[in-house]
């Protein structure tokens, strides 16, 4: 069954940027699609960007422009930078794989794996 597990995460100051890994094992994320999301304490957990197995990528307005996701397949690994971070980023940080696509004009995420998360801390 496939494991992911996220790192990097920390506490850094607004305006500073961090790199987030997710790492699987017990299988390959090629045929996956990966999406990152966070929740907060007594919050939903929110979707904010997926990449495709294809390599499409695909960004909620909150982190469009200041977060970009990559895929490395050879190193089963996926990574989310995070630029220009806000102390309304703080959250843990979550990685899934499943799909994403477009249906009409909403975008889904239909995740089957999900790792433990990653907390980010943004101090103002």
């Amino acid at each position: 069954q496939l494991q992911l597990v996220e790192s990097g995460g920390g506490l850094v100051q607004a305006g500073e940027s961090l790199t987030l890994s997710c790492k699987a094992s017990g299988g390959t994320l090629d045929d996956y699609s990966i999406a990152w999301g966070r929740q907060a304490p007594g919050k939903e957990r929110e979707e904010i960007s997926c990449i495709g197995s294809d390599g499409s990528t695909y960004y909620e307005d909150s982190v469009k422009g200041r977060f970009t996701i990559s895929r490395d397949n050879a190193k089963n690994t996926v990574y989310l930078q995070m630029n220009s971070l806000k102390p309304e980023d703080t959250d843990v940080y979550y990685c899934a794989a499943g799909h994403c696509a477009w249906a009409g004009l909403e975008y889904n995420y239909m995740m089957d794996y999900w790792g433990k998360g990653t907390p980010v801390t943004v101090s103002s």
